[in-house]
């Protein structure tokens, strides 16, 4: 029996290394969102955590405590912003890996109904041989008697 060989095989491979950067990509934005994220609730942590103090101090300290949560605050409002342009990222990139995903199983049904025919195909042809063989061999036994 020959081997099957898929005519569209370089396609094939072309759409899984494109899926595969494009998870890459993906796993790449996902991480940037998440050290955001952390950044973020540190920040945040920071914000409560000196924001709440109410021990005795002079006014110099309380001045630069002031000034320190101010500038923790604005941080916060730019990560939040900073967070949700990288959401936005990290879902675009998921659906371009959705799109690369389908692009890779639209071949790969393809080949495996390709190969589904060739194997057919393949039994058939096998099964006609057989059928041939059986008719020689009952022809010979038939002239032997």
């Amino acid at each position: 029996m020959k081997a099957y060989k898929f005519r569209l095989q370089k396609l094939l491979d072309m759409r899984v290394d494109k899926e595969e950067e494009c998870k890459i990509e993906f796993q790449r934005a996902q991480n940037e969102s998440f050290r955001t994220k952390e950044k973020l609730m540190e920040m945040k942590e920071n914000y409560r955590k000196y924001n709440n103090f109410s021990g005795s101090s002079s006014v110099i300290e309380q001045k630069i405590r002031h000034i320190y949560i101010n500038n923790l605050s604005y941080n916060i409002g730019e990560t939040v912003e900073e967070l949700n342009q990288k959401e936005k990222v990290v879902e675009s990139k998921r659906e371009e890996l959705k799109q690369r995903q389908i692009d890779r199983k639209t071949v790969e049904v393809l080949k495996d109904k390709y190969i589904d025919d060739f194997r057919r195909e393949q039994n058939r042809i096998e099964q006609n041989l057989n059928d041939e063989f059986a008719l020689y061999g009952f022809i010979r036994n038939v002239k032997a008697r």
